[in-house]
């Protein structure tokens, strides 16, 4: 009975729904390129007319997939641990690999979807150029942190807390559980180093 009630839950959810569900858990945890259709279509219980109904190619719904990946890790997440755990600019800035290591140390932890798009790609690709807007997003969440902060160059100061930011995951998953704090300590001296504007 729980099996049928399961099989009646999931069949009154709409297909495209049903399909970007299946595809966000495993394009999250193996990436774009390692899951086949067949796969995304096992998991979802659809068939492939309705893939192809919903979205025009796996592309498409790769490209879904980032998008849902944004709100749901960079919105409603990243963006919202980082504002619950700093009052100031500075305090949300640095916050931000505070979040990252209980990140970090999730059995569940598979790494930044978008680093990983950009990085499996090809250089044309629509997947990638997608992977690439979403990481510019993350870091505007940054520079607005800057300029609120009153950080000379907010764009540049981004580009460098981006750089922290992506090198600390790529460390945890070589495997580095201190990953996070390293770029803190790093990031506070970057933060301390940086010029700002007049009245600070």
């Amino acid at each position: 009975m729980a099996n049928l009630a399961k099989l009646k839950t999931r069949d009154a959810i709409k297909p495209r729904e049903r399909l970007l569900a299946a595809a966000y858990d495993l394009f999250a945890a193996h990436g774009i390129s390692q899951v086949g259709v067949d796969t995304i279509l096992a998991k979802s219980g659809c068939a492939k007319a309705s893939l192809y109904s919903n979205f025009r190619s796996k592309v498409d719904l790769a490209i879904a997939f980032l998008d849902r990946r944004e709100a749901v890790w960079t919105r409603g997440w990243f963006e919202a641990e980082i504002n619950r755990r700093g009052s100031t600019p500075e305090e949300k800035l640095l916050a931000i690999f505070d979040v990252f290591d209980c990140w970090f140390r999730k059995r569940t932890f598979e790494g930044c979807s978008f680093i990983n798009v950009l990085l499996e790609s090809n250089v044309e690709s629509p997947v990638r150029r997608a992977a690439a807007t979403h990481l510019s997003k993350i870091r505007a969440i940054v520079c607005g942190l800057a300029r609120e902060a009153h950080l000379r160059e907010p764009e540049e100061f981004a580009q460098a807390w981006q750089m922290l930011m992506s090198g600390s995951i790529v460390s945890a998953a070589e495997g580095n559980r201190h990953a996070a704090g390293d770029a803190k300590r790093a990031a506070r001296l970057v933060m301390a180093g940086w010029a700002r504007t007049r009245g600070r």
